[in-house]
């Protein structure tokens, strides 16, 4: 017999640290929830304090302001029953936890078992591990809570819990995205529903944090594994379903739009939640340019986004052509700064120093970094955010200038390889109407800062320097196992010595959206200073 049950799940986007706004909105939902006729409501993992609270946690201040929230909170509820994430302290320990609350109380307070800490995930830094397996009834049905990583064990909490009789088990996460995880995701739940005959309410947090995203995409799934429910993806939504609610079919996003709606939202909550309203975007003609400015339009509007266009001597009509076009099409403002008389100024304040020594990158990083320079000054004299423009292949080879084109507030193609930027534009952007101009998705990417630079003159092309990477850093591969699959020995050498020797700079660049496995900055952490050689 199906358990009746009419469940409200509340997709948030909360705010890291922000207590009394997170408090405010969750019991805007729950009340939301209650005029649904929802007999219980779900609510994230901490959803009080926001994911992930970091450091933020050593500071007792901060426990205790998020104690005091939960119990004002608890006070508010009544007519409904609402599971809440926050932060529990017993004695000195601190636990993951979600607070069970109705009539004005806390009822029962489960604490998160399984700590995950790995990749982004540093949670036992922080947090104790839990140890009892809480089942409780709403309208006389047995329910239990799962956060997160608990789910993913199948000796994890859900065995216990469906032993002790539990139907519905209420999963709160604060699950972050990254290409395939969507599909991994729901394959774990539905196995787990299956395997332990319940059904599954699996609640996602929604909303851009530093490098992390969350796509919500929360869904319920009945006993046999089959979706019921599915909320939106990468949208704030109350999703209420019964459990006895026939099958649903939910649109989904194709692949590269998935990624594409990731990356605007990591951009929009960046900018917004540290108090920025406009961005600044160098515009070269270059499509990773182009591409930026195609996502800020998108995730700011376009009266809030900025380009600046600043040639030199080695700048070609065909890029200030595109750069207007581009920024026609966008219906974003784009200013002029030409270059050409501070690059002359630093040659001849220079002249004395280098006397005597050929023209190298040094003469090219000098123009990146006067780029650099004016952006930043626009930044501060109008109160705007760089957004700096490099992709995940030059970050990873450090094909990139330092101070230059690698300053900014924020990258939004950090974690993107380029041959994944020209399919977003080709196949997102421009897959209703030409947004970017055919001619910069084409045109051979190139700096232009030397005559006929082309970046084959530096790197291998995208379409085989990329796979490289992608095993190379996130599948840890081995030299000898990429070779052992490529057959490029001389090829992949060269390139795991860009990387491994850029660590430097990798370091000192602005964050950026996580969309792969592995990307730089909390996922991949090796050391500057290493003198390991694979051998």
């Amino acid at each position: 017999m199906k358990p009746n049950l009419r469940i409200a799940i509340a997709q948030i986007n909360a705010a890291v640290g922000d207590l009394e706004g997170n408090a405010e909105k969750i019991l805007d939902y729950i009340n939301s929830a209650k005029k649904g006729a929802a007999d219980i409501v779900v609510l994230p993992e901490l959803a009080l304090c926001g994911y992930p609270p970091e450091d933020l946690l050593h500071k007792k201040i901060f426990i205790d302001q998020n104690l005091k929230e939960i119990k004002a909170l608890a006070r508010k509820v009544r007519g409904i029953t609402a599971i809440v994430g926050f932060v529990d302290r017993q004695k000195k320990a601190i636990y993951n936890a979600a607070a069970v609350i109705a009539d004005g109380k806390i009822k029962a307070v489960y604490h998160k078992t399984h700590l995950p800490n790995y990749g982004v995930f540093d949670e036992k830094r922080y947090f104790q591990e839990g140890r009892e397996p809480l089942v409780f009834k709403v309208n006389g049905i047995r329910c239990a809570i799962n956060i997160c990583e608990d789910i993913w064990y199948p000796e994890g909490p859900l065995r216990l819990q469906a032993a002790k009789g539990a139907k519905i088990v209420f999963v709160i996460n604060a699950s972050p995205y990254f290409m395939g995880k969507v599909s991994k995701r729901e394959e774990i739940i539905r196995h787990q529903a299956v395997a332990n005959g319940v059904f599954i309410a699996y609640t996602n947090l929604v909303g851009g944090q530093d490098e992390l995203v969350f796509d919500g995409q929360s869904f319920i799934t009945d006993q046999k594994g089959r979706v019921i429910a599915m909320a939106a993806a990468f949208k704030e939504e109350l999703l209420i379903a019964d459990t006895s609610a026939k099958l649903a079919l939910p649109d989904r996003l194709f692949a590269l739009e998935e990624v594409y709606q990731a990356l605007v939202l990591g951009l929009r909550d960046y900018v917004r939640k540290n108090g920025f309203k406009k961005v600044v975007i160098g515009l070269s003609g270059g499509v990773d340019s182009a591409l930026t400015a195609a996502i800020a339009k998108d995730a700011l509007g376009r009266e809030n986004v900025i380009g600046v266009f600043m040639p030199s001597m080695y700048t070609s009509k065909k890029s200030a052509d595109d750069s207007l076009e581009l920024s026609r099409r966008l219906g974003i403002k784009l200013y002029k700064a030409p270059i050409n008389g501070i690059y002359r100024a630093y040659l001849k304040g220079l002249r004395h120093l280098f006397d005597g020594y050929k023209k190298d990158n040094t003469e090219e990083n000098i123009q990146a970094r006067i780029r650099g320079n004016i952006l930043m000054a626009i930044s501060n004299k109008f109160r705007c955010l760089v957004l700096a423009t490099g992709n995940k292949s030059e970050v990873s080879c450090g094909y990139c200038t330092l101070y230059g084109d690698m300053a900014g507030g924020f990258s939004v193609l950090k974690d993107v390889p380029k041959t994944l930027v020209y399919k977003l534009s080709k196949l997102v952007v421009n897959r209703h109407k030409e947004v970017i101009p055919r001619s910069i998705i084409e045109r051979p990417p190139t700096a232009e800062l030397r005559p006929n630079q082309r970046d084959t003159d530096t790197l291998p092309p995208y379409d085989i320097l990329d796979p490289i990477i992608e095993a190379y850093v996130e599948e840890d591969k081995s030299l000898q196992e990429i070779v052992k699959a490529r057959n490029r020995k001389p090829l992949a050498t060269k390139v795991v010595s860009m990387i491994d020797s850029n660590e430097y700079k990798r370091r000192q660049a602005s964050p950026g959206v996580k969309i792969t496995p592995k990307a730089f900055g909390k996922d991949r952490r090796m050391p500057i200073t290493n003198r390991f050689v694979e051998k």
